[in-house]
């Protein structure tokens, strides 16, 4: 077992206006209808630490290959798995070491096949309904998650059901005989650190539900047909090791977590979402 999964966390919680000062610079990326703004230089973090924000890459389905463009105001490249990089992580880091007592390090992206992938708690994965991991990624996963990891995973959209069959098939891989459950509002992940109330399970827009009037004010839009779930899977003890975001872009809310433009209220909702996971992740 990980020396992480022994080591005690003292959290501690700052005051919730500190969620919204913002103080993290940039703005809207292009071709959404919402200004373009650099998102400045990525702030600096230690080398070492507890904790990493880890990206996972991927190779994605041939049908469904992202080809060379932007990840995000900061970053560009090919493949799913990029999308919001690195402003995601660097804004998602930040609000870690503001709002808890959790060491945090630079945020880092590498394959399953990495033999770094056991010495970190927490891994994040985007788009996962068009990824398209082999059989020894899909072993690797399960036995990471078997061990005491956690996987976040976001972006993934209906009411197409095929990101949700393709999610859904690669998982019966990865943890056979473990279903995909919603969470229940009385379980723990919703209460690590931060009260989720029913009222929060909301979906949280990515940047391109969003439209800006003539008066600069934010409508958001969300996509015909689609209901936000907050989904799981648990390990053989119970415990829960994968949390499921469908129908909802959490990495958008942090990406634009410096955006003035994007509904504070969703950065704050998607902050409180992700570090309830980290907190989870490391203390269960």
């Amino acid at each position: 077992m990980p020396i992480w999964k022994k080591v005690a966390l003292l959290v501690v919680l700052l005051a919730a206006v500190g969620l919204a000062q913002r103080r993290f610079g940039g703005g809207f990326g292009g071709g959404r209808g919402i200004p373009d703004r650099d998102s400045g230089p990525r702030p600096e973090f230690p080398k070492q630490s507890e904790f990493h924000f880890i990206r996972l890459e991927y190779t994605d389905l041939p049908q469904f290959h992202r080809r060379f463009g932007f990840a995000s105001r900061s970053g560009q490249g090919d493949g799913w798995w990029r999308v919001d990089w690195p402003d995601a992580e660097d804004h998602f880091s930040s609000g870690v070491q503001r709002l808890t007592r959790v060491h945090t390090g630079e945020p880092l992206h590498f394959r399953l096949t990495d033999p770094q992938l056991f010495d970190n708690p927490w891994i994040y994965a985007t788009q996962t309904g068009w990824w398209d991991l082999n059989d020894r990624e899909a072993a690797l996963l399960g036995e990471y998650l078997q061990r005491g990891g956690f996987l976040v995973v976001d972006d993934m959209w209906g009411p197409d059901p095929t990101q949700w069959e393709i999610f859904e098939s690669t998982m019966a891989r990865v943890l056979p005989g473990h279903d995909i459950t919603d969470i229940a509002p009385g379980d723990a992940v919703m209460h690590v650190l931060y009260d989720i109330a029913e009222k929060d399970r909301t979906w949280i827009p990515g940047t391109r539900h969003i439209r800006l009037g003539a008066d600069g004010r934010a409508t958001v839009m969300q996509p015909p047909g689609t209901q936000p779930a907050w989904r799981a899977i648990h390990d053989d003890k119970n415990r829960m090791v994968v949390a499921v975001n469908y129908n909802t872009d959490i990495g958008d809310a942090w990406e634009y977590a410096d955006a003035p433009e994007y509904p504070e209220a969703m950065t704050t909702l998607a902050y409180r979402y992700g570090i309830n996971y980290l907190i989870y992740s490391m203390t269960h």
